[in-house]
């Protein structure tokens, strides 16, 4: 009996090594955003998973001197003048088959209110997450530092 419940013990220590490393190589989680330019962090950005399609939100403003009220005056649409904080910049994206990469959806960039085509891609075992942003050809990566 003692065998058995220890056995059991070690498969459900498996099983949850396995998850939590799994989590870790998904962009779902915690994110500090850097600014490319400064290297300071900007914002923290909470992604999560709705049955197999990712949304993300700010959650903080991170900037020295930030407005915690700030608002998207650069935003469009239904977006224009809505909270920073709580405001959704990451929209659609599915893991591509095959690869630990985040596709077909979209990023906002609530400083120039544009979108932008999105792939995400978790490295360093998913300590890292590359953001990149593109129309066509033309783009930019970042890269954001796992909070948790």
């Amino acid at each position: 009996m003692k065998k058995a419940v220890a056995a059991l013990f070690c498969v459900a220590a498996a099983a949850l090594g396995a998850t939590s490393a799994w989590a870790q190589m998904s962009p779902v989680g915690t994110w500090r955003s850097i600014d490319d330019k400064t290297g300071e962090a900007k914002s923290e950005i909470q992604i999560t998973d709705n049955g197999g399609v990712l949304s993300g939100h700010i959650t903080r403003l991170l900037r020295k001197g930030a407005d915690p009220h700030a608002l998207c005056t650069e935003c469009r649409d239904g977006l224009k003048d809505k909270p920073m904080v709580g405001l959704q910049i990451i929209t659609g994206a599915k893991k591509a088959e095959g690869k630990d990469v985040w596709e077909d959806g979209k990023i906002l960039d609530p400083e120039s209110g544009k979108s932008y085509t999105l792939r995400l891609t978790p490295v360093e075992e998913g300590k890292k997450l590359e953001v990149r942003g593109s129309i066509g050809p033309f783009g930019r990566t970042q890269t954001w530092v796992r909070v948790q």
